[in-house]
């Protein structure tokens, strides 16, 4: 049917250039490691004269590392006003700007022999990623039809695994991982920006966009023609006009508004509980830390960068099954059992990782475990706390929703990427009890407090958490202490 191909369409052109990047970007700085350390040692030996103490190299590494967090969060914050002020698809294409100035810097950086630019070049690549992070899902969750808002919303951590799991291949040393490409390896994000900027503006705008920010509804009625073809849209529609009545005479919020809110309580903590967790669940410390466990588990050296494909390829294969199962399963259940699972290979894993010098089959039983464990986030949260501001905030509400997630989000991965090497050094083989911690907190957040959302219209949802916000307010008397306390907590 062409509905669906163009639907289909839409998702591939929103991801090669949108969440993509944010996988691609963040696999692709791991294979020239030694090498950009070296360029930065003899370019300041050639500058100054003498070269650069190991630890200072150490130092500007990790400056370079995590200029790409801080540009994540630098384009979460700005994802928000750009939605509202540009649009969905608007801002997905003027994104790529930002991606083709960090190519250009890095691909020149050994040119000008300056490794500044490669930290420049890193930021600008995470601020592409921020903004993508967080204006994709919105975007494609606005276009989709109801029965597949999941599965068309998850399809940005489809596309993050893709771009995983590309970076990781391209970054071979067969390919681009050598010593003399690693400048073409950094400067390859361009080639899906200009695939994006090349094929997206032939697909429309979000219809929700366009009719409740907008009030523009023959464009709204035409962007939904060319989503559903022919079908009787009527329904469809009417939703639309009931939710464009529902924030009629508001305008879209700004996020301490959200903080300021009670009727979206509920929402907010779970959307803070929940963006946290993703990073601080472990998963992402797993990639970075992947070789030096293989390593550890006694896998030769030479054949560490293959093994690490595989660990990308097990989150691609998960997120893409949970595609398909999301509108089925629902939410809740992938959330639960990700985080569940996770606990329980965490355990095995220090378990695993403690008896390693003793048994000789352990180290194999380790490397199971990061298998095991980025297949149990794959499944469920990988994809499902990317879906869920779009689902649990209204229109004027969702553009600040996701500013606060993603800045959460990119707080965190900082936050871990920071702290894990201390972790690692101070708890050794036990390094995971802190994400075991998040992980087992999370699953009892998600099944107390969370409630269901698949197959149900914005407004429905939204009716559903003013029973649980409005529920806290009547017993504020006696709960309002424990409240705050909780609140803080979280």
């Amino acid at each position: 049917q062409l509905q669906n191909k163009i639907l289909i369409l839409t998702i591939c052109a929103a991801g090669i250039g949108g969440t993509f990047q944010y996988g691609y970007n963040l696999s692709i700085i791991n294979a020239p490691a030694s090498y950009i350390q070296m360029f930065m040692n003899t370019t300041w030996l050639e500058r100054m004269g003498a070269p650069l103490e190991s630890s200072v190299i150490l130092l500007l590494w990790s400056f370079t590392v995590s200029a790409y967090p801080l540009g994540g969060l630098a384009g979460a914050v700005a994802a928000g006003p750009m939605a509202i002020m540009l649009g969905r698809k608007m801002s997905l294409l003027l994104n790529n700007v930002f991606v083709i100035i960090a190519a250009a810097l890095a691909g020149f950086s050994r040119m000008a022999k300056s490794f500044e630019m490669i930290m420049l070049s890193r930021f600008f690549t995470g601020v592409n990623a921020g903004v993508s992070m967080n204006i994709q899902p919105m975007y494609l969750a606005e276009s989709a039809p109801k029965k597949l808002r999941g599965a068309v919303a998850l399809t940005s951590a489809s596309f993050t695994a893709l771009g995983l799991v590309l970076g990781q291949v391209v970054g071979l040393r067969e390919l681009l991982g050598g010593e003399e490409s690693w400048p073409f390896l950094l400067a390859s994000n361009v080639v899906p920006a200009l695939i994006q900027l090349t094929a997206l503006p032939w697909f429309p705008e979000s219809p929700r966009y366009l009719l409740i920010d907008r009030g523009d509804k023959e464009s709204c009625i035409s962007a939904l023609q060319k989503l559903r073809g022919t079908s009787d849209l009527s329904a469809e529609l009417a939703e639309m006009m009931e939710e464009q009545a529902a924030v009629k005479g508001q305008r879209a919020k700004n996020p301490w508004e959200l903080f300021q809110n009670p009727a979206l309580r509920w929402q907010l903590v779970s959307i803070v509980v929940l963006s946290s967790a993703m990073q601080l669940c472990g998963n992402d410390s797993m990639y970075s830390y992947a070789a030096y466990v293989f390593e550890e588990a006694g896998i030769p050296q030479d054949k560490i960068p293959y093994v690490v494909i595989g660990t990308g390829s097990c989150e691609l294969i998960t997120s893409v099954t949970c595609n398909m199962i999301i509108d089925y399963a629902g939410r809740r259940p992938l959330l639960l059992g990700g985080y569940i699972f996770m606990a329980g290979w965490a355990v095995i894993f220090m378990v695993a990782l403690s008896q390693q010098t003793q048994i000789s089959w352990m180290p194999y039983l380790s490397m199971a475990c990061i298998f095991a464990y980025i297949l149990s986030f794959g499944i469920g949260p990988a994809g499902v706390t990317g879906v869920l501001p779009t689902e649990v905030f209204d229109q004027m509400s969702r553009p600040a929703a996701y500013m606060i997630c993603g800045s959460l989000l990119w707080f965190n991965l900082f936050l871990v990427g920071t702290a894990f090497p201390f972790i690692v050094k101070s708890l050794a083989h036990f390094c995971y009890i802190p994400f075991l911690v998040v992980c087992v907190c999370t699953a009892l957040y998600v099944w107390f407090f969370l409630p269901e959302t698949k197959g149900k219209s914005f407004l429905e949802i939204s009716e559903e958490f003013r029973k649980w916000n409005f529920k806290t307010k009547t017993r504020a008397g006696f709960y309002k202490g424990p409240e705050e306390i909780k609140t803080t907590t979280l």
